[in-house]
């Protein structure tokens, strides 16, 4: 059982959280007033009946479950407040800096405006950066079972607002929908100055191929989940010759797996790979950043230092500037100098 100090300076310590579905962090709460305010029906009258329904055991399921919850989202308030939430629950866990997927297809596809979504989180991230001062970034998802034209259709719609966007990534159901599928619409996406990233699930059928893909045919700055990397030493060793950042997910990787894929992640660390511990869809999972890493730091057996070359990692593996990110690094090096029980956690 983790030391309760050592679980609070793992959720307190400056973080950055680079995998994080806004979309995903629609608590119960939020569904059911913004379900009301809008006048959406709903199969629950109560948030504990709208966590109950969370019910799911692969990405499949879960996909099943939370997709149809957006349809509640549908003013500009609407995702205002969802950001805003996100952000407000974040910094409070110590996320200094954060890089948020947001997937439009799931909104357009339904009515919604590109701008009315868009909108509503550019003005979260302007009144918590002003209020809180963490910084936030968008990065615009794909999903990959909508196939490369309708990801292109949306690359298009995304014109008017690319200033407000640092990169594109893909997310949703890889199954026989590898990487080297979007190769078109990554390319437009870099040739705009944008980053790119690509989701590669954890123990996915082919999943060393779409990795190699993600590296080579679309040339990505980062991977997302990917953990499957340290089983190929080519595979690994290309990462860490490209600086290649990598994503994990601790609490959302037990629902498909025994062990988290602890062992995993702390491997990339140590083989210098930059790396993000985040928390998905943490309404889902059941837990935000600095939840994720005090889980981890259980799972592993972890100590204060462990804790915070994770932190400095996280860093490492954001899409920083190199002023910014030494700023944020002395100020995980000041937190740990700083903390109050240190020498009980050391």
């Amino acid at each position: 059982m983790i030391d309760p100090t050592l679980a609070e300076f793992a959720r307190r310590i400056p973080k950055a959280e680079l995998h994080v579905h806004i979309d995903g962090t629609l608590e119960p709460e939020m569904k059911l007033e913004i379900a009301r305010r809008n006048g959406v029906p709903l199969a629950e009258s109560t948030t504990e009946e709208i966590r109950a329904s969370y019910v799911f055991h692969d990405l499949p399921t879960f996909l099943a479950v939370h997709y149809p919850n957006m349809a509640v989202l549908r003013t500009e308030q609407d995702y205002f407040d969802l950001c805003q939430g996100y952000l407000a629950r974040a910094h409070a866990q110590g996320v200094r800096h954060v890089e948020i997927f947001f997937d439009p297809q799931l909104h357009t596809s339904r009515g919604v405006a590109f701008g009315t979504m868009i909108g509503g989180y550019r003005r979260a991230i302007l009144s918590e950066r002003e209020r809180t001062g963490i910084s936030a970034e968008l990065i615009m998802c794909f999903l990959r079972d909508r196939g490369i034209d309708d990801a292109l259709a949306t690359w298009e719609q995304s014109e008017p607002y690319r200033d407000w966007m640092i990169g594109v990534g893909l997310d949703s159901d890889e199954k026989d929908h590898p990487p080297v599928e979007f190769v078109e619409v990554f390319s437009r996406a870099r040739q705009a100055g944008l980053r790119v990233t690509v989701h590669c699930d954890i123990d996915q059928e082919n999943t060393h191929e779409h990795i190699r893909q993600a590296l080579v045919e679309l040339q990505v700055d980062r991977i997302d989940h990917g953990t499957n990397v340290v089983e190929d030493a080519a595979l690994l060793a290309l990462a860490r010759e490209r600086g290649i950042g990598f994503t994990v997910c601790p609490l959302s990787n037990s629902f498909v797996t025994a062990t988290m894929k602890a062992d995993e992640i702390v491997a990339l660390v140590r083989e210098g790979i930059p790396v993000s511990i985040s928390s998905d869809d943490p309404p889902y999972f059941g837990g935000y950043a600095g939840d994720n890493y005090a889980v981890l730091a259980d799972r592993v057996g972890a100590q204060a230092a462990d804790v915070a070359a994770w932190a400095r990692s996280s860093f490492r593996a954001a899409w920083l500037p190199p002023d910014r990110r030494e700023a944020y690094l002395a100020d995980v090096d000041r937190f740990v100098r700083e903390y109050p029980a240190i020498s009980s956690v050391t």
